[in-house]
């Protein structure tokens, strides 16, 4: 074994181990998501974040949003207030103490790239599932993104006691560099680290489109965004030679000496929820950067110079009382944490790389075994927690929580797929991924995914190549298709359709391939739904489906716990 595999296997195994943060905050888009999550990650604990975890969810209640660097203040701040409500515990008191390690997830957004997914969630974005199952209040649930997210950045959690951490809801990666690591920073912020480049170099790598992390001589370090590298050795210069430097992350955190001088110097706006002010270019770059290259970065990006000379003056005077209060502190401001190089990151924030990632599961690849490793499927274990009958399923597909086939008739094949939470009496599956769908029949061509829906008789029409066909309730797609269910508090379903090549975002106004209506119109149609209360009434709807349909004898409540058989 390389040391590189070792590496990425140490890491995972402390994932794996759940040594997460002792507090998990959730910053949503609304109350109702709010308190689905506040009931879904309790009842995760042991599955996705340690046993012990306190779970606060709230909602940004912000006019206009707060953007992340005031929405993680204000997330913080009423976190907190929930807990001294709720439990008698002060936070930041805990924090100032060292005691505890707390993990902030942003989770707002609509998804439109990931469209139509998320309105099948009820606009829940960080509630589209993967393809595998975790226990979720003694039954087989499948995974969540924020899940994911939640289970994989809990590694950094015992290295950052007494330290907020902030991450967003829709990214997993697999880091090289140790997890474990000594803290040298108030601010600190993750990056895959290398040597300074040549200017050719830097253009190959196409390093002008990230923003990046400098570290200089001196231990200094600095945040830079979309620059050349003449631009970035410009701007730089005032801290030395470029030692290193690496494309952000954008997850950081911060220590609660400087998380408290940021809660008093943004109290008036926090108070008021009023302003927008983001990370990177209101916090870090005016800490790090000379006044002079932040006002033409900022230039760049279209800002008044004196609004941005404002801003600028304020950090820095923020900064001067900061090091007066924290005299003997013997951290330096702000640094990077390397995650090393060739690290394995899943982005599940677009349609085509949720099929991309989920679909890795299937290959024979080191990253696509890593995955698997992760995300719990033991090795060469493929179906969990299923019955397969007169279905040939080959040995790359992933199959869990799952009912496919019947004793009679046709044999079907599942062929490099992924399928969790599938009720079908025959089944075609090519390189698709299938997940909580409920059918007589389904044929799924490559690059095809079916999400959180029941097949009706009615469903599609027979004349339109661009729509599901049937036959009774079965289920037939075209290659590339995506077909989703969106469900009202009453059971009844709206089918929405789109395409692997269709981008959300760009589409977000319009009807595509047919539908009834936009993704934008389906998120308005979801404005006052309530995920939880949805998602029972979704797994209800399955299981009447699958009981009107199937033939079996079995009941299914049983379906979940029912010996693997391949």
């Amino acid at each position: 074994m390389s040391g590189y595999e070792a590496a990425l296997r140490r890491n995972i195994e402390v994932m794996n181990s759940l040594e997460g943060f002792d507090i998990v905050m959730v910053c949503c888009s609304s109350d109702k998501q709010a308190h689905y999550w506040q009931h879904r990650l309790e009842k995760g604990r042991g599955a996705v974040l340690p046993q012990s975890a306190m779970v606060l969810a709230v909602e940004e209640d912000w006019p206009g949003g707060a953007g992340n660097a005031l929405g993680t203040l204000y997330a913080f701040q009423k976190a907190s207030a929930l807990a001294l409500q709720k439990y008698n515990r002060d936070i930041l008191a805990e924090l100032q103490e060292g005691k505890i390690s707390v993990g902030l997830y942003h989770t707002a957004g609509k998804g439109t790239r990931l469209a139509p997914l998320p309105g099948s969630e009820n606009n829940n974005k960080p509630g589209v599932k993967l393809p595998t199952t975790i226990p979720i209040d003694g039954e087989e649930a499948p995974i969540t993104i924020l899940e994911a997210v939640i289970k994989q950045t809990g590694c950094y959690a015992k290295s950052r006691l007494g330290r907020l951490s902030v991450f967003w809801g829709d990214q997993v990666f697999i880091p090289t560099a140790a997890v474990s690591y000594p803290i040298k920073y108030h601010a600190d912020i993750l990056c895959s680290l290398g040597p300074m480049m040549t200017e050719s170099e830097w253009a190959d790598k196409g390093m002008e489109k990230y923003g990046l992390i400098a570290q200089c001589e001196g231990d200094k370090a600095a945040q830079v965004e979309k620059v050349s590298h003449a631009t970035a050795v410009q701007l730089l210069s005032s801290l030395g030679t470029i030692e290193s430097v690496g494309v952000s992350l954008g997850s950081f955190s911060v220590s609660w000496e400087l998380l408290s001088a940021l809660l008093k110097e943004f109290a008036s706006e926090l108070s008021a929820k009023t302003g927008k002010l983001d990370s990177d270019p209101h916090l870090w770059m005016p800490m790090t950067l000379s006044k002079e290259a932040y006002l033409h970065l900022m230039g760049q990006k279209g800002v008044p110079e004196a609004k941005s000379s404002s801003h600028f003056d304020r950090i820095q005077d923020m900064l001067s009382r900061f090091w007066g209060d924290f005299p003997q502190s013997t951290l330096g401001l702000f640094g990077p944490v390397d995650v090393g190089q060739g690290v394995y990151w899943w982005d599940y924030g677009q349609l085509k790389l949720y099929l991309k990632n989920s679909l890795m599961m299937t290959e024979s690849s080191k990253e696509a075994e890593m995955m698997r490793l992760f995300l719990g499927l033991p090795e060469g274990v493929f179906v969990r927690h299923s019955k397969v009958e007169n279905t040939t399923v080959d040995e790359s597909s992933c199959i869990s929580s799952s009912l496919i086939g019947s004793e009679q008739g046709d044999r079907g094949f599942v062929h490099n797929s992924v399928l969790s939470n599938v009720r079908c009496k025959y089944i075609e599956a090519d390189h698709c991924v299938l997940i909580n769908v409920t059918a007589d029949r389904i044929i799924a061509p490559p690059h095809s995914i079916v999400y959180n829906l029941i097949a009706q008789s009615d469903d599609g029409d027979a004349s339109d190549p661009s729509t599901p066909k049937s036959s009774g309730a079965a289920l037939v797609l075209q290659p590339g298709e995506v077909h989703v269910g969106v469900f009202d508090s009453d059971g009844k379903q709206l089918i929405m359709r789109s395409n692997t090549d269709i981008d959300g975002g760009k589409h977000w106004e319009t009807q595509v391939v047919g539908n009834p209506m936009s993704f934008e119109a389906v998120h308005e149609y979801n404005a006052d739904a309530c995920p939880k209360t949805l998602e029972k009434v979704i797994a209800d709807s399955h299981h009447a489906a699958w009981r009107s349909l199937s033939s079996k004898k079995r009941p299914l409540e049983n379906a979940d716990r029912v010996d693997e058989e391949n």
